[in-house]
């Protein structure tokens, strides 16, 4: 496996510092990582501050950072996205971006129309109320369980929770929630599923997943029937949206980075 350049993009209520095992691992490969946080959330190298939260941001501005710091690096990065992140990657790499793409538990870009009621309940929290839109927004113990964790105990999760996540904005659910009932042009979680020219893209989904479940990802990837760029679709059952830091989560690591860097 030859040493090359690892983006990592977190998601929605998380930090860089969600990433850092795998970073860790990377590393030790030989591997250059860079994991930037999203705007106005704390930095891998500062303590993470659990309040530090950036109210109104959105997707097309967390996908503008990440394009402006592409433009910084010396060659086209392998771009592996968690959640939000996923969707961030799917972006990035219709704009021309990364040798490839790994999205994991992807949010959905517009298009994709499956919205299962246990999405409804992991994203009620914040869509609950029109209000958050412009807010931040964390989740409870009880909440957090249920989506990011519900394959682990209630004490478990908790800790999780304790020790990654933050706040998260509530414009990104807005935004996917009513992307396809927003005109193409202005929906900030639009893709071009028929860009033959993109790199190539590899959906993971976990058959555990509450937030984002398995058919959502498997929509994602059938709208891309019509490109002629690959794209592929891989599933982990039993395994739920924390799958980035749950027991196993090496095994979607290096298998991630693996079939990135087959290309």
């Amino acid at each position: 496996m030859s040493d090359r350049t690892i983006l990592l993009i977190h998601g929605l209520w998380m930090t860089p510092h969600s990433w850092q095992p795998w970073i860790d691992r990377y590393t030790a490969q030989g591997h250059t990582v860079h994991a930037p946080g999203w705007p106005g959330v704390s930095q891998l190298g500062e303590p993470l501050d659990h309040a530090k939260a950036p109210a109104g941001l959105g997707v097309q501005e967390i996908a503008d950072h990440y394009e402006a710091f592409l433009r910084t690096l010396p060659e086209q990065p392998v771009i592996i996205g968690h959640s939000f992140g996923g969707l961030v990657t799917q972006i990035l790499l219709d704009r021309g971006y990364g040798r490839a793409g790994v999205a994991i538990h992807p949010g959905q870009p517009r298009g994709v129309l499956a919205l299962p009621l246990s999405t409804l309940r992991a994203a009620w929290p914040v869509l609950g109320n029109p209000a958050n839109r412009r807010r931040t927004v964390a989740l409870t113990d009880r909440q957090f369980h249920y989506a990011f964790a519900n394959t682990v105990s209630a004490e478990q999760a908790a800790r999780e929770r304790a020790t990654w996540a933050i706040p998260g904005p509530g414009r990104p659910l807005f935004q996917a929630g009513l992307a396809n009932f927003t005109p193409k042009a202005r929906a900030a979680t639009r893709i071009d599923y028929r860009n033959d020219s993109r790199s190539p893209l590899l959906l993971v989904a976990g058959g555990a997943d509450h937030i984002v479940p398995r058919s959502v990802v498997r929509e994602n990837y059938r709208r891309y029937a019509k490109s002629g760029a690959v794209t592929e679709f891989r599933e982990y059952p039993g395994r739920d949206h924390g799958t980035c830091f749950h027991d196993g989560w090496e095994q979607v690591a290096d298998e991630s980075l693996a079939w990135a860097l087959a290309y």
